[in-house]
């Protein structure tokens, strides 16, 4: 199938080699050094267990409108990323081309193909004009979770930390043919790619942590262990995610992981910095309004009370115009002696 990564950073870049290596016809979306290391020597991979991949057959290009028609668009930026390139995206499609996202944090998508109380009301935080839904129609989309943990090492080389899990799901809930079909080519690939019934139950879980220890990392740059052995911090984060389960109940999620499993699983992780963290010190915008905004707006719209959500939510903003109006990077050096 023709698959095109837009985004071949961490995540995007380790579903990009191991599809290429099952021959599929992978076109990579990526920009500056890491795009010319690609063209001139493929991209490598190399897994926590030190195996090495390299990707030799992949196409690279900065260049959307250039990609072609695909079969499966896989949308491997970040939240924050996405409104940017959207109008520039239906180059890729296809009447049957099939978009699948892998972004942290609550989706726009998330009210579409889902009837309830509020279905198709647009997440505002994270589609503030409606830019995203406008180019993207929800029947292409299939949901994906990705739980990996990587880094590009150096430009052309990514990094796994941990995970192999990319479990889909359809919006509404089926499980249709395609979904099979991708669920069976990232197997073949090399990853635990289950089809899941309740797609949103999932990426809640998956956000429970990241809208917690992200916002905390960034702005205590601290690692995963630190926070959650921290008392004070994993008070905190227990907080947090408290008024977030609240809100997720009300919206008829039901967590398959209690709390504090959930630290204990980020505090297995180890010495680990976050995506957000690892933003702050590279200078990058980070994703604050898919991660925490985008929650704090459903507490809004659920009238669930949200005090510590909001005020890191504040925090981070704050952190994020700073870093932006003064054009730097955060990062801890070691004091003089």
């Amino acid at each position: 199938m023709r698959v095109c990564v837009v985004g071949a950073g961490a995540i995007g870049g380790m579903l990009g080699v191991k599809l290429a290596l099952t021959e599929q016809e992978v076109t990579l979306i990526a920009r500056g050094a890491h795009l010319k290391a690609i063209n001139e020597r493929g991209l490598k991979l190399i897994m926590n267990d030190g195996t090495e991949h390299v990707a030799t057959n992949v196409r690279a290009t900065d260049n959307i409108e250039q990609a072609g028609p695909q079969d499966i668009v896989i949308l491997a930026v970040k939240a924050h990323q996405i409104a940017p390139i959207a109008h520039q995206l239906p180059a890729l499609f296809e009447p049957d081309t099939v978009v699948i996202t892998t972004q942290n944090g609550i989706p726009w998508w998330y009210f579409q193909r889902h009837p309830g109380e509020h279905e198709g009301q647009r997440i505002t935080a994270v589609d503030p004009d409606g830019t995203i839904a406008a180019n993207i129609e929800p029947e292409r989309i299939v949901g994906c979770i990705a739980y990996p943990a990587a880094e590009i090492a150096e430009p052309g080389v990514i990094r796994h930390i941990e995970g192999i899990r990319y479990p889909i799901g359809e919006l509404d809930g089926t499980e249709s043919e395609r979904a099979k079909k991708i669920s069976e080519m990232f197997i073949a690939a090399g990853f635990k790619s289950p089809i899941l019934p309740d797609i949103r139950s999932e990426i809640w879980l998956k956000a429970w942590g990241n809208l917690t220890f992200n916002p905390i990392s960034a702005l205590t740059h601290s690692t995963l262990v630190d926070i959650c052995q921290y008392p004070l911090t994993r008070h905190l984060a227990e907080m947090m995610m408290t008024e977030a389960q609240t809100i997720a109940n009300k919206l008829g999620i039901t967590f398959r992981v209690p709390l504090e499993k959930r630290i204990a699983g980020a505090e297995k992780v180890g010495k680990h910095k976050t995506s957000m963290l690892q933003d702050v010190e590279l200078g990058k915008a980070i994703e604050t309004d898919a991660l925490i905004g985008a929650v704090v707006e459903l507490g809004e719209m659920t009238a669930t009370p949200v005090p510590h959500l909001t005020a890191m939510y504040a925090c981070v903003k704050l952190l994020a115009k700073t870093m932006g109006e003064e054009g730097i990077y955060i990062k801890g050096q070691p004091l003089n002696p």
